[in-house]
């Protein structure tokens, strides 16, 4: 289902500060014609931030995906008096989505660099502020590949790399190699893709926010390593403050 939510973080993942109008409400939820909040998606977690509405703030602790009608619900953390119509100033915490930027940037160095030079497919992952992890399909459980494997993401970071993001119709995105198994299970009333690549590292369809250019994320640190059971290995990595 396509969102009925413009998604502007797709389009500048940088703003920070935007108006705009509330469509709907519910107790504790509004709903808006736009938003520069990423809900939770991709494994991925949401912004936070606040919200003014007639001169009274009111902080966003939540922003989810509606499954029913695809909007992006906007959970606040008190009752506030809004109404349809309503023009609201949104202000992102632009130093936890900034983290979340960098990480997800970071996670898609990674997932190609595992890819490419170990044969090992991303199989789940999880970013949130503080550090993200990877699930990988990897026969042998092996501590030391991952940590080379960071070592190689952070030479692609220092090389300052543009991370370019444009729209290609659907089928001709589906036609690119290795792209993500993501693109092939979007909805197909969606007839464009959002793109994100770093040329000559990596190409994926992928929904959120990313950084300009690599040299963005800073050192990216190997946290630890883990097996969790049949062909399913997982690295847990942060980048420096």
């Amino acid at each position: 289902m396509k969102s009925l939510t413009k998604l502007i973080y797709q389009h500048d993942s940088y703003l920070k500060e935007y108006e705009a109008i509330i469509t709907r409400c519910e107790p504790g939820i509004l709903f808006f014609d736009s938003t520069i909040f990423h809900p939770r998606s991709g494994g991925v977690d949401h912004d936070k931030g606040t919200l003014i509405i007639n001169g009274n703030k009111v902080e966003v602790v939540e922003v989810f995906i509606e499954k029913e009608s695809g909007e992006v619900a906007h959970r606040v953390a008190k009752p506030i008096e809004a109404s349809p119509g309503t023009r609201v100033k949104m202000i992102l915490d632009w130093e936890r989505r900034y983290r979340l930027m960098r990480l997800h940037t970071t996670a898609h160095i990674l997932s190609a660099i595992m890819y490419n030079d170990y044969g090992a497919l991303i199989s789940g992952g999880n970013i949130t502020p503080d550090y993200g992890y990877d699930d990988y399909t990897l026969e042998r459980f092996d501590k030391e590949l991952f940590v080379e494997a960071i070592e190689k993401a952070n030479m692609v970071v220092k090389k300052d790399l543009e991370v370019k993001t444009y729209w290609l119709p659907r089928e001709e995105a589906l036609r690119i190699p290795g792209i993500t198994k993501l693109a092939y299970r979007t909805p197909p009333d969606i007839r464009e893709l959002r793109i994100v690549e770093i040329p000559g590292i990596d190409v994926q369809a992928d929904g959120g926010p990313h950084v300009r250019r690599t040299g963005e994320i800073g050192e990216i640190v190997f946290l630890k390593a883990e097996n969790k059971g049949k062909n399913k290995r997982r690295v847990y990595f942060t980048v420096k403050p």
